[in-house]
C-alpha cells in the first residue's frame, strides 16, 4: 500500500449524491491544478495571443469536413449538428445585454449557483475569476465579459463514448455540446432572476479556451491527452462556462494526481494511432504540459470518425478517479492498462488493434492543407502560378480573391463550429 500524500473530497456524480473521498499516492503529488509561470503566461498573452483553431488551421478543417462529408452518415451528423447549434450560439450571444429580472440580495449566490447548475445535470461545476489572457484574438473587444467564470462540465453518455471511434460516439459528441448549450442558457436565466448578469458561452463561440478556468476552478486538471480529466468521468465530458457579475466566492485548484499519473499511465500516448501526443512534458506558453502535436492529429481525425481515441482509453474516463487512485494506491499499477477491455479499438477498413498493437500508415496521410484559408489560398495561388510558368489567370485572381472573402467573413461569423477542448494552454 502506497503512502497516500492527501485526499480530496468532491461532491457526489449526480446532486443528491454522497461525497466521493479520493486518495492521492504521495508519488503523485505535484501542484494544486497545474505547473504555471504566470509572468510566462502574461508574456504570451500579450506578444502572442490566442485565437481559435477554426482560424488559425481552417484550411484544415475545411478539408477535414470535406472528407468527412464522403461518409454520409457523418455529413448528415454534422449537417444535423450545425442546423441546431446555430439558434443555440444565437441565444448565447444575446445574454451579454440581457438585464437582470429581479433586485439582488447582496448574498453570496456561489452555492446556489452550484446547486442549480447540477439540478440542470452538470457534473462539474467550479467558480474563478474569468481570464482575459485566453480570450482568443478575435474576441477581444467584441462584447464585454463579467468578471467571475461559471466552469461548467456535462457529461457525455458512458456507452457510445466506449465505441470510439464510431458514427454514435459522434452523435453523442455532438448532441452533448448542444444538451448543455441549453442547460446553461437555463443556468443563465436562474442567475439573472437572482438580480445579476449572466452571460452564457455557446459551445463552438466561445470567448477562448476553457480549460484554464476550469483548472484553476478546480474541477479537473490538464491530462496528457491535452483534455480536462475531471473526478467523476476523466474526459468524458464537455465544456461550457458563462461569466458574471453576481456577488460569488472563487474555487480554488486541485492537485487530483493527474499531472503526475498520467506521467505513470501514458495509456493515451502509447495507443494514439497518429503518434500525435508527446511523452514527455515541455513548457508551452508558460504551461507545463505534454503537447498535443495537431499535424498528426487531424489527418486521423479526419478519416477515421473523428477519432477521440486518446478519450476512449484513459482509464480516469472508463474507471473513474476515485477508483484508478484506489487501484494505483494499493497496487502501485494503472488500472485497465495493457488490457483489451481499456486499450482495444477498430478502424474503419484497419480492423481491430489490442495492446501493443498500432496501425501503420504512409507519410502521405498526413499531408493535409495548413493556416487559415487566406494562407491556403495564397499557397495555392502561387503554386499555379509557378506551374504556369508565372502566367497569372483571371481565374487564378477570382480564386483567390475567393478564399479571402471566406477568411474575412470566417474571422467575424464562426457560428457552429465547435472548438475542441482539447490542447489548448
Amino acid at each position: 500500500m502506497l503512502k497516500i500524500g492527501h485526499e480530496v473530497v468532491r461532491p457526489g456524480r449526480n446532486l443528491g449524491e454522497a461525497e466521493v473521498t479520493i486518495p492521492i499516492p504521495e508519488e503523485l503529488e505535484t501542484v494544486p491544478g497545474i505547473p504555471m509561470t504566470s509572468r510566462e503566461v502574461d508574456w504570451y498573452a500579450r506578444e502572442y495571443p490566442l485565437e481559435s483553431i477554426n482560424i488559425t488551421e481552417r484550411a484544415s478543417r475545411d478539408w477535414a469536413n470535406t472528407l468527412r462529408d464522403q461518409h454520409a452518415e457523418m455529413r448528415e451528423i454534422r449537417k444535423e449538428h450545425e442546423k441546431l447549434n446555430r439558434p443555440l450560439i444565437m441565444a448565447c450571444r444575446m445574454t451579454a445585454d440581457l438585464e437582470p429580472t429581479a433586485e439582488p440580495t447582496g448574498e453570496d449566490i456561489s452555492e446556489l449557483i452550484k446547486t442549480k447548475a447540477r439540478e440542470l445535470g452538470f457534473v462539474e461545476v467550479g467558480i474563478t475569476a474569468f481570464d482575459h489572457r485566453y480570450t482568443f484574438q478575435s474576441k477581444k473587444g467584441s462584447t464585454v465579459y463579467y468578471p467571475h467564470f461559471v466552469a461548467l462540465a456535462y457529461e457525455q453518455d458512458f456507452e457510445p463514448t466506449q465505441t470510439i471511434p464510431s458514427v454514435d460516439a459522434e452523435i453523442v459528441h455532438s448532441s452533448t455540446y448542444r444538451t448543455e448549450g441549453a442547460a446553461a442558457l437555463e443556468l443563465g436565466n436562474y442567475i439573472r432572476s437572482l438580480g445579476y448578469h449572466a452571460q452564457v458561452m455557446g459551445s463552438g463561440d466561445s470567448a477562448g479556451p476553457y480549460i484554464p478556468m476550469h483548472v484553476a476552478a478546480g474541477t479537473g486538471q490538464l491530462g496528457a491527452c491535452g483534455y480536462l480529466l475531471t473526478p467523476h468521468v476523466g474526459s468524458r465530458c464537455r465544456l461550457v462556462g458563462l461569466t458574471t457579475d453576481a456577488n460569488v466566492s472563487y474555487d480554488e485548484p486541485v492537485d487530483y494526481g493527474i499531472h503526475a499519473f498520467c506521467q505513470v499511465c501514458q495509456v493515451c500516448v502509447n495507443r494514439c494511432p497518429g503518434r500525435a501526443l508527446m511523452r514527455d512534458k515541455i513548457w508551452w506558453r508558460g504551461i507545463e504540459k505534454n503537447k498535443l502535436y495537431f499535424k498528426r492529429c487531424r489527418p486521423v481525425m479526419a478519416r477515421y470518425l473523428g477519432c477521440g481515441i486518446c478519450m476512449k482509453v484513459c482509464p480516469i474516463q472508463k474507471y473513474g478517479l476515485k477508483n484508478v487512485m484506489d487501484h494505483y494506491a494499493e497496487t502501485g499499477q494503472v488500472l485497465g492498462k495493457g488490457t483489451h477491455d481499456l486499450e482495444g479499438y477498430t478502424l474503419e477498413g484497419k480492423g481491430y488493434f489490442g495492446p501493443g498493437e498500432m496501425p501503420v500508415f504512409d507519410a502521405a496521410f498526413f499531408d493535409m492543407p495548413h493556416g487559415g484559408t487566406d494562407e491556403h489560398a495564397f499557397e495555392v495561388f502561387k503554386q499555379r502560378a509557378t506551374a504556369a510558368g508565372g502566367e497569372v489567370t483571371e481565374e487564378m485572381m477570382a480564386e483567390l480573391k475567393d478564399g479571402l472573402v471566406k477568411s474575412l467573413f470566417q474571422a467575424t461569423d464562426n457560428l457552429g463550429m465547435m472548438d475542441e477542448d482539447a490542447d489548448y494552454i
